[in-house]
C-alpha cells in the first residue's frame, strides 16, 4: 500500500506531526511518501492520502486548501484522513469549532478529521502572529501530544488492514 501525506507548516510544528505520521506508517510496512502540498503532482499512484494543515485564525492554511481543490475529484475515489495542528492554549471559553477548518470547506469526505494541539514559540512568530495570539490568549509551550498523533496514525494502519 502506497499512501501519501502531505501537510503544510508554517513554523515546522505540523511537518513534524505530519514526519511522525509518514514514520509510523513506513514501520508498519507501508510505502509511505512525504511531500509539501505545493510540491504534489498527481494523487493517482497513492491508494490512500493524509493531508494535514497547521490552523491559523480558525483556517487552514492556503497551500492545504488549494492541495485539496486541486485534487478533490481524485481524492473523491480514495481514502482520504486529515489533522490539524494548532488552536493550543486556548482559553477554554474561546470558540474551537474544528469543522469549521480544512477538507470540510473543500468538500472533501475524509474518513477522519482530528485536531491535535499544537505548539507556540513566540520567537518563531511574526509581531503580528505574537499580537494576535497575545490577544486570542495563547499560552507558549508544546501542546502536541504524540501518543495521541500514534494512536491516530495506528487507526488509520489498522483501517487499511494492517
Amino acid at each position: 500500500m502506497h499512501i501519501l501525506v502531505t501537510a503544510a507548516s508554517k513554523h515546522g510544528a505540523t511537518d513534524e506531526v505530519a514526519d511522525a505520521i509518514a514514520r509510523r506508517f513506513t514501520k508498519a510496512g507501508f510505502e509511505a511518501d512525504r511531500i509539501a502540498p505545493g510540491d504534489v503532482d498527481s494523487v493517482e499512484e497513492y491508494d490512500a492520502v493524509v493531508v494535514g494543515s497547521a490552523v491559523y485564525i480558525l483556517q487552514w492554511m492556503p497551500a492545504a486548501h488549494d492541495f485539496m481543490e486541486r485534487f478533490a475529484r481524485e481524492l473523491a475515489a480514495k481514502p482520504v484522513w486529515a489533522f490539524s495542528v494548532g488552536m493550543n492554549g486556548v482559553p477554554k471559553h474561546a470558540p474551537q469549532d474544528p469543522t469549521r477548518i480544512g477538507p470540510l470547506l473543500t468538500h472533501v469526505n475524509a474518513k477522519d478529521l482530528k485536531s491535535f494541539g499544537g505548539r507556540y514559540k513566540p520567537s518563531l512568530l511574526s509581531l503580528r502572529e505574537r499580537s494576535v495570539a497575545r490577544l486570542a490568549g495563547v499560552v507558549e509551550g508544546d501542546f502536541r501530544d504524540w501518543a495521541a498523533i500514534d494512536e491516530w496514525a495506528d487507526g488509520i494502519i489498522a483501517s487499511l488492514g494492517r
